[in-house]
């Protein structure tokens, strides 16, 4: 018997065994919240939504665009669109109104749904369907279906695509990742069995649900009738205070996060307030290796167990998984922490090699279906049935090591930023001749954006000047912090920048160069 994975048996399950459970806890004063609701309530929305859908005219396969920080609507909307046969186009809700309006145009997005605070950095933005997600305009959007409210009826297909997660990279432009539902579904099975998901977890959401789906927890939580606890913003002491006040026991994020927790903790201590969630929190790290010193301080500091995973939007993402082993026990504090800082072995069915070139390679069930639209950039992500990962790194015995970027991408707090995106803005300023951008290392944000820049012969242009010409063409998370102005750049015989020679001294007496 072969039945079909989709995303819809994770919110079947939660409503069948735990309907009266509570499922979400929204942001009580957030627009158009929820507020508490049970895991029937939600599958009710879900369906709600479906049925909207079909009222509105938006056949199966179409797509779906969300621009919004977490909510509850969020959480609904994973399996009020996949779940009933459409596509989920979760956008970044920090980029501008030019990169939202490409990526909803290059999807083909028939339905746009905008957070009200994006309301008017997105006016322009345009689609056949625009709501706004305030309470009102979409009131019947996620309202709760009927008892005997049925869906269009779609033939469940574990290969269709489920959703398509826009992400930076080799490309000016944002490439567009088609993940299937049975991408979807193995990848949440297996994160979940890695991080021991279980009805007893409190999820709360400091990763944006943007991100690869919030890494497939919205599905594994809800598979195992967890709940979840929405947050919009990112806040070290609001993040301490929803641990104390319900409870949570699991959350994910970036380096970045880590840091505010780590600020806040700090600053509770020196208060003489409590640290809570000792013993029983769960931080779940990705998009750099943080520093092993960073690891130990979340052990001494906070009592929280530190798990580190590895992956990318292609990869849905789950690749390796680094948790503390039984025999690592006795270990120092320092050691177990240096043990931790390595990106972790292969996740359950999946497969991890380094080429000749040094380049991390990886094969499993969760690599994507392609790019969409875009038949050529799969083809060089994909090669004799390896992904190639574009960073660079090294086995050791088990365990990979993540130790450099091969391909012109910075993660910067956990955003994908096209170093070539930049180089072509940059290049639109009348003043700049040449330029490079590169990744260096940043205590706060793990790596930042630098840029190398050369100026034409006779123009004038200062560090702010540049800066605030790149904060106006695109996203404030994807420019600049820095501008060094060079006479030239160093090129080889054909023309072309080596970023690695160009990275070195930033990274001088480091052992990777990633942080």
């Amino acid at each position: 018997m072969r039945v079909p994975l989709t995303v819809a048996d994770f919110i079947d399950r939660a409503e069948l065994v735990y309907g009266e459970r509570e499922a979400v806890v929204d942001e009580a004063d957030g627009p158009g919240s929820l507020g508490r609701i049970t895991y029937a309530d939600m599958a009710a929305r879900a369906r709600g939504m479906a049925a909207a859908l079909d009222r509105m005219g938006v056949e199966l396969g179409e797509r779906v665009a969300l621009v919004s920080p977490n909510s509850g609507r969020y959480l609904v909307s994973f399996f009020g669109v996949s779940g009933y046969g459409r596509v989920l186009v979760p956008i970044n809700f920090r980029l501008n109104s030019t990169e939202v309006s490409y990526i909803v145009d290059h999807s083909g997005a028939s339905v746009l749904l905008v957070d009200p605070e994006l309301e008017e950095s997105l006016a322009g933005v345009t689609a056949k369907e625009k709501i706004i997600l305030d309470g009102i305009q979409d009131a019947e959007l996620f309202a709760p279906a009927p008892p005997d409210a049925v869906p269009q009826r779609w033939e469940a297909d574990e290969e269709a695509t489920c959703s398509i997660n826009y992400t930076s990279g080799t490309t000016a432009r944002p490439k567009g990742v088609q993940i299937t539902h049975r991408n979807a579904w193995l990848n949440a099975s297996s994160f979940g069995w890695h991080t021991t998901v279980t009805d007893r977890d409190v999820l709360l959401h400091t990763l944006p649900m943007f991100h690869c789906n919030g890494w497939g927890m919205p599905y594994a939580v809800t598979g195992m009738g967890g709940r979840h606890v929405v947050l919009r913003k990112v806040d070290g002491e609001e993040i301490l205070r929803r641990v104390e006040s319900e409870g949570v026991t699991l959350m994910c994020g970036a380096p970045a996060v880590v840091a505010a927790i780590l600020d806040a903790a700090k600053d509770r201590s020196e208060a003489g307030r409590p640290i809570p969630g000792k013993g029983t929190v769960r931080m779940v790290v990705a998009g750099a290796p943080p520093p092993s010193a960073v690891i130990e301080r979340i052990h001494r500091e906070l009592g929280w167990e530190f798990i580190q995973i590895y992956g990318l939007t292609e990869t849905s993402p789950l690749l390796t998984v680094n948790r503390r082993r039984a025999e690592w026990d006795g270990l120092e504090p320092a050691e177990q922490a240096r043990l931790l800082s390595r990106a972790g072995v292969p996740a359950l069915g999946v497969r991890m090699d380094v080429d000749a070139e040094g380049e991390v390679l990886a094969r499993s069930n969760h690599v994507f279906a392609g790019y969409w639209n875009q038949p050529e950039e799969t083809d060089k992500a994909i090669v004799d049935g390896w992904f190639h990962t574009g960073d660079g790194g090294h086995l050791d015995g088990a365990y990979v090591v993540i130790a450099d970027r091969k391909k012109d991408v910075i993660i910067s707090g956990g955003e994908n930023v096209s170093s070539i995106e930049v180089e072509d803005t940059l290049y639109q300023h009348p003043a700049v001749a040449e330029a490079a951008v590169i990744g260096v290392p940043d205590d706060k944000w793990g790596e930042t954006v630098k840029a190398l820049v050369v100026l034409q012969a006779g123009a004038e242009a200062t560090e702010a000047d540049i800066v605030a010409f790149c904060r106006e063409h695109m996203a404030h998370y994807k420019c600049p912090t820095s501008i060094e102005f060079r006479d030239s750049l160093p090129r080889t015989a054909t023309g072309k920048l080596q970023k690695f020679k160009l990275r070195a001294p930033y990274w001088e007496g480091r052992d990777r160069q990633v942080n």
